[in-house]
């Protein structure tokens, strides 16, 4: 999914969902879980010979990426990705085994105010770094945290939003969003684009980097793993803004400067090390505070919502099977993925050839029969093809869907946790900042929904939407 050109780990996830309702819990995380990374390493084989980036954290690779191709380095390039992202794969876990049951022993002390504060200031940095206006993302994020609130009222039992449509009763399901918002949409979008895919002719000879690439490229994966790492831990950081936050690093403190988007092996190494650290740095707000960082971990969440098990601080200590399982498939998946990248790239060029006209039906099928298993439900299909139209729509007009997605996943839990403080508090909204941990969040929360009113920062942030898109 990472190698075709559209199709990133949000989609490839949404599509394959429904199929992980058979597995058992740990099971499902793994298989969910190797598809977000494995995502991330597929991407940069696009970038380079393509110049089409597979999923949104590659665009940077094109750069240097391509031009390698071109000048017949197209071997080095793919293969300094796949080291680099071994190695910072690799790094980000330890940092999750370290860092993870730290950070859930101190999570223990928050209650519900802090953790609504939490979520919300989730919620707002989601939104400060999209890469659409402000405004449109806070639009999308409402409207996701109103889809959160369909269906029964968890207090009185009365339903709420419904219009008497039995199958909303449980609420709207994730699945048929997701699928219609990154799946459906996606498929009408390239149908109707006619994007020319022109894959670099050339033998692809020299997989492994030679001492020279692997002098250039040491500091530059170094960097680009903690970065990333610590990028992916921050709500709204995530795979894009670490790579491109590495690639300016490189370039600010290479000796020549200029040569970059020529063709330099840092400019591949670094970005592509930044993007694979950020997946695993991901997990850790997930797993420990339950908070997800972006719309692949909201979908994690609303997967093991479904599974029956509460993400948060008691998540090592209540399922610790989930916790090291996935660990453990994450340092078995990046040494699969190494040997599957290098060896099988030819197959991954003959992938890249497939029309469109022949892969996307077959993408919409496989959406369909998802939707109508998840509970043999025609209503569930007829709202994944809705939300695949609104999700057309919202791309046509730049509308971004990540917000949108983490709202409606953190919409209950936002509620639970808004009348659970207001309880304790006897009603009264002065509990969020009495409380000093909640107070500092609202604080910040309220920086970050004033700082782009700011014209400097205005301009930062249309500079980095132009760069992303």
């Amino acid at each position: 999914m990472g190698v075709l050109p559209g199709l990133g780990p949000v989609a490839a996830m949404s599509l394959l969902l429904p199929t992980t309702f058979h597995l058992s819990p740990v099971s499902a995380v793994i298989m969910l879980s190797g598809i977000y990374y494995g995502a991330m390493y597929g991407g940069s084989t696009t970038s380079i010979l393509v110049n089409i980036p597979g999923e949104a954290a590659s665009v940077i690779t094109c750069l240097d990426g391509y031009q390698m191709a071109r000048k017949g380095r197209a071997g080095a390039a793919l293969g300094i990705a796949a080291f680099g992202s071994f190695i910072a794969g690799t790094l980000s876990i330890l940092g999750l085994m370290l860092l993870a049951p730290m950070l859930a022993d101190v999570a223990l002390k928050f209650g519900p105010p802090e953790y609504f504060s939490l979520m919300l200031l989730g919620l707002v940095i989601v939104t400060f770094l999209a890469g659409s206006s402000m405004p449109k993302a806070l639009l999308m994020a409402a409207f996701g945290l109103f889809l959160g609130l369909i269906g029964m009222d968890i207090m009185t039992a009365t339903p709420r939003f419904t219009f008497d449509i039995y199958f909303l009763m449980d609420g709207v399901g994730l699945v048929p969003v997701v699928m219609g918002l990154f799946g459906i949409s996606e498929v009408l979008l390239n149908l109707e684009s006619k994007l020319e895919r022109e894959v670099f002719e050339t033998k692809i000879k020299g997989l492994l980097p030679n001492r020279q690439d692997w002098r250039d490229s040491a500091w530059p994966i170094a960097r680009g793993s903690v970065i990333g790492f610590f990028l992916g831990i921050l709500p709204g950081g995530g795979a894009v803004i670490s790579s491109f936050v590495s690639y300016g690093v490189e370039k600010k403190l290479s000796a020549d400067p200029e040569k970059f988007g020529t063709g330099v092996i840092a400019g591949v190494a670094g970005p592509e090390a930044a993007n694979n650290a950020a997946a695993g740095g991901a997990f850790i707000p997930l797993l420990t505070l339950g908070i997800p960082a972006n719309a692949v971990m909201a979908m994690l969440l609303g997967a093991l919502t479904i599974y029956g098990m509460q993400p948060g601080p008691m998540l090592i200590k209540e399922h610790p099977d989930l916790f090291w399982g996935v660990v453990t498939s994450m340092y078995i998946g990046n040494i699969m993925l190494l040997v599957l990248n290098l060896p099988l790239i030819g197959v991954w060029v003959k992938i890249l050839k497939i029309p469109y006209e022949y892969l996307f039906p077959l993408i919409l099928l496989f959406c369909l029969i998802g939707a109508f298993s998840l509970n043999n439900s025609v209503g569930e299909i007829g709202l994944m093809l809705f939300f695949g139209g609104v999700g057309y729509l919202m791309k046509k007009f730049d509308y971004e869907a990540a917000p949108l997605v983490l709202a409606m996943v953190l919409g209950p839990m936002m509620e639970n946790a808004l009348r659970q403080s207001l309880i304790m508090a006897n009603g009264s909204a002065a509990i969020f900042v009495t409380r000093p941990i909640s107070l500092a969040v609202v604080v910040l929360v309220l920086a970050l929904l004033i700082l782009p009113m700011l014209p400097w920062v205005k301009k930062k942030r249309e500079v980095i939407a132009e760069i992303v898109e």
